[in-house]
């Protein structure tokens, strides 16, 4: 093992505090090549000043470390299944489909496509998924809806919904399809 260095001024009877005297020592004439004292002092509070200007960037620069590391992972937890929840969005698309063609039918496998339309809805909820429904006559929202095409409708205003083709949906707070729709083209009279 090795032994530590010893530190040569403990050993130095010059240098013990009760004896080392700090303004006599400024005032003494440097050695040949050597600081003088209050030099020595100022060189030693220049390097002291320095270090510690590193260590408190270091500890900046950590800490900016651990709260990206903590936005990332929450970020990873909220959004990591972004994928397979947009795959899930055509499985919605084809029940929501089916229902539709089959209008006011009521047997058994129109009860079973309600059913598991219903529970789809069900697991993306438990996920953060949510469904981007617009109405006919709400304002088109670029953030929320894609416009398919516009027409000009008689009784509407410019930027109203006329139509929608497809529901969007969000995960928490990120769109994961936007909600495709009709836009009124009717010019302001």
């Amino acid at each position: 093992m090795a032994q530590p260095k010893e530190d040569p001024f403990l050993d130095d009877p010059e240098m013990q505090e009760e004896d080392f005297d700090l303004d006599a020592a400024m005032e003494e004439e440097p050695e040949s090549g050597a600081l003088s004292g209050r030099a020595a002092m100022e060189a030693v509070a220049a390097e002291r000043d320095e270090l510690r200007d590193r260590l408190m960037r270091a500890l900046a620069e950590t800490e900016n470390v651990r709260k990206r590391a903590v936005r990332d992972r929450t970020e990873a937890e909220q959004y990591g299944a972004s994928r397979l929840a947009r795959d899930l969005l055509p499985v919605y698309d084809n029940l929501r489909r089916a229902l539709d063609a089959a209008g006011d039918a009521n047997d058994g496998v129109i009860e079973g496509v309600k059913l598991t339309l219903k529970e789809l809805l069900n697991v993306f909820g438990r996920h953060g998924i949510k469904l981007v429904s617009p109405e006919i006559g709400d304002r088109f929202d670029p953030q929320m809806h894609e416009a398919m095409f516009e027409a000009p409708l008689p009784g509407t205003r410019a930027g109203e919904i006329i139509q929608v083709a497809a529901e969007g949906f969000l995960l928490h707070d990120r769109l994961l399809r936007p909600a495709q729709v009709g836009v009124s083209s009717t010019p302001a009279s």
